[in-house]
């Protein structure tokens, strides 16, 4: 009778070897929990690194982005800009803010300029041309506050590029980040406005054009205007304008670009016609206003 038939009895080599076999399966089995444990342990240690490692991302990101989805410096939607260009400076309007007006000096010989310009907008191109020497001799004299709010509204005239909102945006990057270069900037804008219905300058232009303005932080800016990180800030600035109201100011809202305020007064005088502009501008501030430091004025185009 041969070993192993079914209802034969074991030999104690036997009994020995099956124990020990099966002393074997468990030890293999508990290798094989042990290694999966294991598995599981080193998955769940990564996973929980790359988490905090994703923590601390996001919080550096968010430290080094301005405190809403508007710019810094522009918390009444334009950047104030005192002598020399300087720019008051301002934090950003949060998520569920609103702005804030900069308050007005109503003292007279006090002189405070408001502009809501369009980037594309010929009209505001020609108020430039013939106005900025002025504003800018203003700035140096240091008898007034020049307050700049760019806008969006001729999207429809640059050929499908929305060249007004990528300008705009590029304007509430340099005043975010390099606000005291944002008059040189917006300057360099004019200088080389586009035509209406053409594309108007590429981002890459924009972006020469603000190394040209010596801005800081050139790179930080150039991601900006690429991303357009302000572009529901410059949608939401150009509604707020647009419906008004606009304080400090005779009007109700913006009807159209250029729209220029001196001491809260429009001016409807002709874009192109320095000597009119002067002379409202002396009326505005009063009979106190010094002008002495400012240039000359050139003879103008007949309106």
């Amino acid at each position: 009778m041969s070993i192993g038939n079914p209802g034969d009895k074991l030999s104690k080599n036997q009994k020995r070897e099956a124990a020990r076999e099966q002393a074997r399966e468990l030890r293999e089995q508990q290798r094989k929990k042990d290694r999966r444990s294991k598995w599981i342990l080193q998955g769940s240690i990564i996973l929980a690194s790359l988490a905090i490692v994703a923590i601390i991302a996001v919080v550096l990101v968010n430290s080094v982005r301005p405190a809403g989805p508007g710019p810094r410096n522009m918390a009444s939607d334009g950047i104030q800009l005192t002598q020399g260009a300087i720019a008051t400076q301002t934090p950003a309007i949060q998520a569920d803010g609103t702005p804030v007006p900069n308050d007005r000096d109503e003292a007279a010989g006090v002189l405070d300029i408001q502009m809501y310009v369009d980037y594309l907008c010929p009209i505001c191109g020609e108020f430039e041309a013939t106005n900025s020497d002025y504003i800018a001799s203003l700035l140096e004299n240091g008898d007034m506050t020049l307050e700049i709010h760019p806008i969006s509204i001729l999207d429809r005239y640059s050929a499908g590029s929305k060249y007004p909102t990528r300008a705009a945006n590029a304007a509430a990057c340099v005043a975010d980040m390099s606000p005291n270069q944002f008059f040189d900037f917006h300057n360099l804008l004019f200088q080389n406005q586009p035509a209406e219905n053409t594309t108007g300058l590429s981002d890459d232009e924009i972006v020469d054009l603000t190394v040209e303005a010596g801005v800081k932080n050139a790179s930080d800016i150039a991601a900006c205007i690429r991303d357009q990180q302000f572009r529901s800030w410059v949608t939401n600035a150009s509604d707020r304008a647009t419906t008004g109201p606009i304080p400090n100011s005779n009007i109700d809202n913006v009807l159209g670009t250029p729209t220029i305020l001196v001491n809260g007064q429009k001016y409807e005088g002709a874009v192109d016609d320095l000597l009119s502009f002067q002379a409202f501008v002396v009326q505005a501030a009063g009979s106190t206003f010094n002008e002495t430091s400012t240039p000359s004025p050139s003879p103008s185009a007949t309106p």
